[in-house]
């Protein structure tokens, strides 16, 4: 018992001092080598519930797992963490204040597309190494040619499509009506993630041939919604797809059931629709049969078909979760998500980095992930990680990344999409009683 309270005592110091403007470092180490990581997540504001927070977590239950372990090829791990305060530009400064003044070998996390892209671009000015966690608007790195950001995650277009060809495959089964004459809804916060993945949603309607019957974004930090449900009552979508953080999920569905929205089906990617419990929370039991794209959670993932080694790795993530999140319905993707893009890093790029080419410079780690080959299975998200090269239209991106689609029912999730890694069939529409069901 004394050790789950010092846990999630410690847990809530960090998050306390960074609220504050405090940088929290671990007690000085030995005089050796030593490997500084910036980390940078959202610990306050709107982006700290929607997610960034929980990634945040699983960022720090790796690094101080190798911590523990004593390091990696004798270099001593030591992480400074700063709040990004769910702002581009708070995002921006701090990077540069870690890079300049606190002098960190390179910078990990990002949950924010819109702090990613300013910050890449600041990092590649500078020369210095980037390793991204979390955010996914392909603008972070498409046609940049950036030799010093990587990203193991997948990207946003890529979650935009699956969706989209999930309803495509679906329609007729399940709707009864062919995907022409499927009326979508495509709504998005208005931010660089959004955006990105709102342009895989279009394309993937094009390519299905849907009735596209809304397309609109809106501002994450909007007080009321009200306004964009008027126009999806009036736009009567089966299907709505929608990209956006939290409160602003919380705040449309409530408004929508206020007035009245009926619809089939709700495909939600990423962010505030990873955070379960702050869904439960806002929407009680209309988060029933929700859907949710996202890199596939560390605990639902085959691990049969995975790399022996991780299952392990998995369970000491989860068991550590618990600790500092006790009695939480579902163990968040995100957590998950960040812990094994973390581990990537620590592991792989890492030890190469110094056997290979010497030491933690930015040189030696850019060539270290550039030749990062792990296949499918090769991580606890199921996925492999190989980084298109340089001078490719998406130079620092893993082309091995891939999401899943899992349905929210009874307060578990469910992976319902690609067949593939299927759990179980998915439930669409909406059954009839549930409060948003048109049928």
């Amino acid at each position: 018992m004394f050790r789950h309270r010092s846990s999630r005592l410690a847990f809530a110091l960090v998050a306390a001092a960074l609220a504050l403007g405090v940088v929290w470092t671990p007690a000085p180490f030995a005089q050796g080598k030593k490997l500084k990581i910036g980390v940078v997540y959202d610990y306050t504001g709107p982006f700290a519930g929607g997610g960034s927070e929980l990634h945040a977590l699983g960022a720090k239950i790796m690094i101080d797992y190798f911590i523990k372990k004593g390091g990696v090829e004798g270099y001593q791990i030591e992480a400074l963490y700063a709040d990004a305060q769910s702002k581009p530009d708070v995002a921006i400064n701090e990077s540069v204040r870690l890079l300049e003044q606190e002098k960190v070998d390179m910078l990990m996390g990002f949950f924010s597309s819109a702090q990613c892209v300013p910050v890449a671009a600041r990092v590649e000015q500078l020369k210095k190494f980037m390793w991204i966690t979390t955010c996914i608007s392909s603008g972070v790195v498409e046609n940049k040619n950036y030799k010093y950001v990587f990203r193991p995650q997948a990207s946003g277009d890529q979650f935009g499509l699956m969706t989209m060809d999930f309803i495509a495959q679906n329609a007729q089964a399940k709707f009864g009506k062919d995907p022409k004459d499927l009326r979508v809804a495509i709504i998005h916060e208005d931010g660089a993630y959004g955006v990105d993945v709102a342009k895989g949603n279009v394309a993937g309607a094009k390519k299905a041939g849907f009735n596209l019957v809304l397309k609109e974004g809106y501002s994450a930090t909007a007080p009321d919604l009200s306004a964009l449900v008027t126009k999806l009552k009036r736009a009567q979508p089966d299907v709505i797809f929608h990209t956006g953080y939290n409160p602003d999920i919380t705040l449309l569905l409530r408004q929508a059931r206020e007035q009245g929205l009926k619809f089939g089906a709700l495909m939600g990617h990423g962010a505030g629709y990873g955070v379960y419990e702050k869904l439960k929370e806002g929407l009680g039991t209309d988060v029933n049969y929700v859907f949710n794209t996202d890199p596939i959670s560390i605990w639902l993932a085959n691990q049969k078909s995975m790399d022996p080694k991780l299952p392990p790795v998995i369970k000491m993530v989860g068991e550590e979760f618990d600790k500092l999140k006790p009695g939480v319905a579902i163990r968040s993707a995100h957590v998950g998500i960040a812990a094994s893009n973390s581990y990537v890093f620590l592991a792989d790029v890492l030890p190469r980095a110094i056997k290979k080419y010497g030491g933690v410079d930015p040189d030696a780690l850019r060539k270290a992930a550039l030749e990062t080959d792990l296949p499918e299975g090769g991580t606890m998200l199921g996925f492999g990680v190989k980084f298109f090269g340089e001078g490719t239209p998406m130079a620092g991106q893993n082309e091995r990344s891939f999401p899943v689609i899992i349905q929210y029912v009874d307060d578990k999730s469910y992976v319902v999409w690609p067949k593939s890694q299927a759990q179980r069939e998915a439930v669409l529409p909406l059954p009839a009683a549930t409060t948003y069901s048109y049928k």
